[in-house]
């Protein structure tokens, strides 16, 4: 059996089964975010739905979310991430170019903090509310499209403590249909709802560290090479997409979702989890670790000490990089985290100096802080670290490096910070 681990450090309850679009009550308004405070994530609006495209150098793109209607006709619902927003896949830390078009995600979204810079386009606040007709019905587009937490099915699991169970197989060559359902580890009188998932030669099998495919569980008499097999409701962690599906509709065929990848035990998603987190190490540390300036002290000259709250859901190695007596430099940054100064790169403009305290808070830790403060001594502070904007830091072990053109800014007006939200159709 699958042993569930939190890494996110977020006790969260159980919402059931397969996550559908949960409504608001009539009593609880829509929650907007507000500046130097992370917004906690019970008040966040919760969907999920496909990855349709993605803007990565603003952190923003779209998703197909699911609502109460067909899903293959629901149009793409642009999203934001929020400056210190996290994205997870495969159980690890991830950049959102890292995430592969047709992947299913659970989203955990707020109105925009500020509507003037949205980089999407801000819509009226009861919008999941509406039908959206065309045999699409409600849900489809949440005025909710900033999000804190965008995370794949895996993710989802092992942060909430879930897992599923694979109860029938139905096969025929190398392609079928699984039954499945998704509860909690723990045990309880509640019935969860099955889902019927289609599969394919595509479809990858990762057991320990080794990668199968379904013709291995064939010949291997685990699946049947036709026909169907009860699984005895065996334990795994599924990725989910979404593909066009043969058929007439009538049996649920253009919403079902589509599984594409099975992972049989622990080992085989902690396996996948440290590639792609090396992979995302590696990323950060050649574009700096992004946080929000708390406060600063001025001194004469241009001198001054920012305390700087790095934001979360990083692999513990970045934070350790961190320490008293570092030397290091400190750039201002957009809130899609671009780097806002320098004619060629981020370290052209930025603020060089040295840590001289490392602070990290005690007890309970908000989705999108990582609880560690740290306080930088410059003796050139430019205009862009000020209370309440968002930095980015890099110790001087990190490697000083030129990034893409697109990832960061010579001019500060909203069309230089990314293009406008006019480029999303406005549902």
């Amino acid at each position: 059996m699958i042993r569930i681990q939190s890494v996110i450090g977020c006790a969260v309850l159980c919402l059931g089964a397969v996550l559908l679009t949960v409504p608001v009550s009539a009593e609880e308004k829509p929650f907007r975010p507000v500046a130097g405070q992370f917004p906690p994530l019970e008040k966040a609006h919760a969907y999920r739905g496909e990855l349709v495209f993605v803007d990565h150098a603003n952190r923003r793109g779209s998703l197909r979310v699911e609502g109460s209607g067909k899903f293959y006709r629901n149009d793409p619902h642009p999203f934001a991430m929020l400056p210190y927003g996290i994205v997870r896949y495969h159980d690890a830390p991830v950049d959102l170019r890292d995430v592969p078009l047709g992947t299913v995600l659970h989203a955990h979204g707020f109105l925009p903090p500020n509507p003037k810079i949205s980089a999407v386009p801000v819509l009226p606040t009861n919008n999941k509310d509406k039908d959206a007709g065309h045999y699409r019905g409600t849900g489809i587009f949440p005025a909710e499209n900033h999000v804190l937490l965008l995370e794949d099915e895996p993710s989802h699991c092992r942060r909430k403590g879930l897992i599923w169970k694979l109860m029938e197989v139905e096969i025929k060559g190398n392609e079928g249909s699984i039954l499945a359902r998704r509860e909690p580890q723990k045990k309880n009188e509640k019935k969860y709802e099955p889902e019927n998932m289609t599969f394919d030669a595509a479809t990858r099998i990762w057991r320990g560290r080794e990668s199968i495919r379904i013709s291995d569980l064939i010949n291997e008499k685990i699946w049947p090479a036709n026909g169907k097999k009860d699984l005895s409701d065996q334990t795994v962690l599924l990725g989910i997409t979404w593909k066009p599906a043969p058929g007439d509709g009538l049996s649920g065929t253009f919403t079902r979702f589509h599984i594409s990848d099975i992972w049989l035990d622990d080992k085989s998603i902690e396996h996948a989890a440290y590639f792609q987190t090396e992979k995302h190490n590696a990323f950060i540390r050649s574009r700096w670790m992004p946080g929000r300036v708390e406060e600063v002290t001025y001194g004469k000259f241009g001198r001054a000490t920012v305390t700087a709250t790095l934001f979360g859901g990083m692999d513990s190695t970045l934070y350790d990089d961190f320490k008293k007596d570092v030397g290091g430099q400190i750039n201002g940054a957009e809130n899609t985290l671009k780097h806002t100064a320098g004619h060629y790169g981020p370290g052209h403009m930025a603020s060089s100096g040295k840590i001289i305290r490392v602070k990290k808070t005690r007890g309970e830790i908000p989705m999108g802080s990582s609880g560690i403060h740290v306080h930088f001594e410059t003796d050139l502070v430019i205009e862009a670290i000020r209370p309440g904007r968002i930095v980015r830091i890099r110790p001087d072990s990190w490697p000083k490096m030129q990034i893409p053109r697109e990832e960061y800014l010579f001019q500060n007006s909203p069309e230089a910070r990314f293009p406008t939200p006019d480029i999303f159709p406005k549902y």
